[in-house]
């Protein structure tokens, strides 16, 4: 999760467990400075081995799940289909959707009536793109993930829902696409610009908290019309 989405979550008073790599030590001091502890649990997703200690370390640590966050993702730019590697789009299914399974499979046992689970897709999902057919592909497979899963646990009342937000700056972008691209990253969007992490999370926070409660299946489009 990206560390505005925990700060955000941390000053409602949410205690975390995080799953992430080296990029995300660094948001703990972030969480700790609220008087808040964040257990960080560093692992590789493509395992699903590594999913299942991610979440008996967290029950360990604060006994149940109240929400999930599936977020995990990587995306890698591919100009001609032609020249596309099937190996990579292997990986990109694994790490966007596939990780999304198991993860929620180990967390269920540990989650109740009244929990959440809130997975992100994107606006990809819906408009499509050109240089990134599998990870528009995955997003889309999350989407539908979303709704078809809402389904089956709305009658132990357990939340599903998505975000799906549009071009945001977070170190998955300059990590998949060259610099020059950078520059005029999200400047297509209707208020060009791109999106801030810290403007996205609040859509996560509201399909947590109680005052979703009639939000099943739903995705909030975390972005201007037309983007």
């Amino acid at each position: 999760m990206d560390p505005a989405n925990q700060h955000t979550y941390v000053v409602r008073g949410a205690l975390f467990a995080s799953f992430q790599g080296d990029y995300h030590h660094r948001p703990i001091k972030l969480v700790e400075k609220e008087g808040k502890k964040c257990l960080l649990v560093a692992g590789d997703l493509m395992d699903n081995s590594k999913c299942k200690e991610a979440v008996d370390k967290h029950v360990k640590e604060y006994g149940e799940i109240n929400v999930l966050v599936n977020n995990a993702s990587k995306q890698v730019m591919c100009q001609d289909f032609v020249e596309i590697d099937l190996d990579n789009v292997k990986s990109t299914f694994r790490s966007n959707i596939l990780q999304m399974f198991a993860v929620t499979k180990y967390a269920l046992p540990h989650m109740k009536k009244g929990s959440a689970i809130i997975n992100t897709t994107s606006t990809v999902a819906f408009r499509g793109t050109p240089d990134m057919v599998d990870y528009a592909a995955t997003k889309g497979a999350i989407v539908s993930f979303t709704k078809a899963l809402a389904k089956h646990l709305m009658p132990k009342g357990i939340k599903v829902n998505a975000v799906a937000p549009g071009p945001v700056h977070t170190p998955l972008q300059p990590a998949s696409r060259p610099a020059e691209q950078m520059g005029g990253f999200g400047k297509k969007s209707g208020i060009g610009r791109p999106g801030q992490p810290s403007e996205i999370a609040p859509s996560f926070v509201f399909l947590a908290a109680k005052d979703s409660e009639l939000f099943y299946g739903q995705v909030l489009h975390a972005y201007p019309i037309g983007d």
